[in-house]
């Protein structure tokens, strides 16, 4: 397998379980936080939705810098609208996974504030620190989903949800 079969099979993969997860954000707890300085559930849920898009971006630009990029997430009244900007954002994803796009993995690409530099690294690290960050903040989805007692589909294998039930 190259790498780019390698990074489409896990996208494809942490795209099943993700669509699980997105699925059972509730439209009524969009703005729901569990403490204050956490992320709202309807900008963490957004935040797991359009990470797949960091794959393309990643592809076609060297840095990303909040500074003059400031991020501003769309907001969703309805489950659907967000699983529909999923979908759009996973189909944005796929786009630049193509064997062509191999030479370009060595390339280096930052995350910056300013002056100021979060990440330096290839872009093949940054692609795959994306699809490690889906899995982390669905993780948060899920402990937020727990705390509202809404049953947690699986992600690995059954859930404890799922075993119960």
């Amino acid at each position: 397998m190259t790498i780019v079969s390698l990074l489409i099979k896990e996208l494809e993969s942490e795209a099943s379980t993700t669509r699980k997860m997105l699925s059972r954000v509730p439209a009524d707890k969009m703005d729901w936080q569990p403490h204050p300085k956490s992320m709202k559930m309807g900008t963490l849920a957004t935040h797991i939705a359009e990470l797949p898009t960091w794959v393309s971006m990643v592809f076609k630009t060297e840095e990303l810098d909040f500074a003059s990029a400031p991020y501003n997430p769309p907001k969703f009244s309805s489950n659907a609208d967000l699983m529909a900007y999923f979908e759009k954002c996973l189909a944005d994803g796929r786009t630049e996974l193509v064997e062509s796009n191999t030479p370009l993995l060595d390339k280096n690409w930052t995350l910056r504030t300013g002056e100021i530099i979060h990440v330096a690294s290839p872009k093949i690290d940054m692609i795959r620190q994306s699809l490690s960050q889906i899995i982390h903040h669905r993780a948060q989805l899920g402990v937020y989903l727990r705390l509202l007692d809404i049953p947690i589909p699986g992600s690995y294998g059954p859930s404890a949800d799922e075993m119960s039930a």
